[in-house]
């Protein structure tokens, strides 16, 4: 393997590594706040967060890709003066603007909180959530940064302490704020997302100053704004077209709650009614829909630079070598997921929330939701290839699709029919990302691993609920029957994928290989 592919693939390790751990530590915090909070707590909390995202998104203006791009670059070259003030003026850009949108917020609070709650418990949350904001920013300058130096410790270590810290200060808070209802519950834990990412601020300043760039003689803050007009340009050449996506995408979650629970009022449902199905959805279904994701989404961070390379070197063979090698991880990663959500959805929940109900959302989405696990390096992909603005429209069309398909389902069916709408959604995205790379590059592939992996995951799921039947039977515990099943299907699933020949072990040292 060379040096170059095995950077690659020890980023993509390291990040997986402290994405996993996030996970979990995010899970065991999620299950108290679920279980305390319960589901209409978990709504008001769904419901005040989405707002800080588009500010975050707006006052970064993609400059964090751009920052690692630039840094790299800057960095072979030997231009520490450039590397210093790609960080000045992207930090002056990106303070200027958080405090300013932040600040704008907080005095309109009260107006933008009669707009976009629905239920007014929520104001309280989006007031303790609302600083971090200017926090984020900053710190998404010094991680670029890092990312581009290729030191992903630091990033995964930064990552790891900031949910280390959450979950303590979230215990805590929810605790002690409890008694006074349900509305400062959720304002505490909102507010310890903020602290936990002051902590992991100062983790990163410290890092940098340890192992960064040194100051250089005569260096100055006016200096480096006075002649950082052409490195301002530079960094929004390469941030802008991926900023309006994620305004897109902030927008939407803004207004999704919004749009949710509006279409609940048509089908006849009141108010915490609806905030209590919100919380079922997005509190508790989604996390579990999303936890598989954090393999692909750490090796789409490394694929960007790799796909912008070889597209840069015009290298059409490695494209196509990154661009299966994405797409294989995740299918399978996300046939497994699936088969697990799907057939242990409701003891699954039962287990983590005390939530059954949440069980049958969770076993309508997970079906459409194995093309998500194909999205995340979909995007990196036209990323790398220079397609953000084809990338931009196909997350629009499929996002007023998704829109319509919940205000008319959910209007109809209640929050089945929002579950629905949203997994329409999600497989719309997907498949217009598939055929925009295909009309870019062409995509070549055979039916043969899908047919076997399609094998090995019915196996897989006759195992599990196989399994979970008999232990039901012997009278065991719940939570043994489901970890004991679950870990009986994952051997088959694992022993049928060697028997097709699916999965080999080739170079022990360095990876599995996937012979497609």
């Amino acid at each position: 393997m060379s040096q170059h592919g095995q950077s690659f693939m020890r980023g993509t390790l390291v990040l997986s590594a402290a994405a996993f751990i996030n996970r979990i530590l995010g899970f065991i915090s999620g299950m108290y706040i679920a279980r305390v909070l319960g589901a209409e707590g978990i709504g008001i909390l769904m419901m005040a967060h989405p707002l800080v995202p588009l500010v975050i998104t707006i006052t970064e203006l993609g400059l964090p890709v751009a920052i690692s791009k630039l840094v790299a670059e800057a960095h072979a070259r030997g231009e520490r003066e450039k590397v210093r003030r790609i960080l000045h003026v992207s930090l002056a850009v990106t303070g200027f603007l958080s405090v300013t949108l932040t600040t704008v917020v907080l005095l309109g609070s009260e107006w933008i909180a009669s707009i976009l709650l629905s239920d007014q418990r929520a104001y309280y949350a989006m007031l303790a959530i609302t600083p971090i904001a200017p926090i984020v920013a900053v710190s998404a300058v010094l991680k670029g940064y890092f990312r581009g130096m290729q030191q992903m410790k630091t990033i995964a270590a930064s990552d790891v302490l900031e949910h280390t810290v959450q979950i303590a200060i979230v215990l805590a808070l929810v605790h002690l704020l409890m008694p006074y209802g349900v509305a400062y519950a959720a304002a505490g834990a909102m507010a310890a997302s903020v602290v936990s990412e002051l902590i992991s601020l100062s983790f990163l300043a410290l890092s940098y100053k340890l192992y960064g760039e040194s100051k250089l003689p005569g260096e100055t803050w006016a200096r480096h704004l006075k002649h950082g007009r052409r490195t301002l340009g530079e960094l929004l050449q390469i941030g802008l077209p991926t900023t309006g996506h994620g305004v897109v995408h902030s927008l939407y979650n803004t207004f999704q709650p919004l749009l949710i629970t509006t279409s609940l009022a048509l089908a006849g449902i009141g108010t915490a009614a609806a905030t209590k199905q919100f919380g079922l959805l997005a509190g508790y279904a989604f996390p579990l829909l999303f936890m598989p994701s954090f393999i692909t989404q750490s090796l789409s961070t490394a694929l960007i630079p790799a796909i912008g390379e070889a597209a840069a070197n015009k290298n059409s063979l490695l494209i196509h070598e990154r661009m299966n090698q994405a797409i294989n991880l995740g299918l399978l990663i996300g046939a497994p997921a699936t088969v697990i959500l799907y057939e242990w959805s409701t003891p699954i929940t039962t287990l983590i929330y005390n939530a059954p109900e949440a069980g049958v959302l969770l076993a309508i989405l997970a079906p459409m939701f194995f093309l998500h696990y194909f999205d995340a390096p979909l995007h990196a992909i036209m990323l790398g290839l220079g397609r953000a603005t084809t990338m931009l429209w196909n997350y629009v069309i499929a996002t007023v699709f998704r829109g319509i398909s919940i205000f008319v389902l959910g209007s109809q069916f209640g929050i089945s029919g929002v579950a629905f709408g949203i997994g329409i959604g999600i497989v719309m995205q997907t498949l217009l990302n598939f055929v925009s790379i295909s009309s870019s590059i062409g995509f070549y592939w055979s039916i043969r691993p899908y047919i076997k992996v399609g094998i090995c995951s019915m196996l897989m799921a006759i195992g599990g609920h196989w399994s979970y039947t008999y232990f039901v039977g012997q009278g065991m515990p719940q939570v043994w029957c489901v970890i004991t099943s679950i870990a009986c299907s994952l051997l088959i699933y694992l022993a049928a994928l060697i028997v097709t020949g699916t999965l080999t072990w080739r170079n022990a040292r360095y990876r599995f290989s996937i012979p497609w």
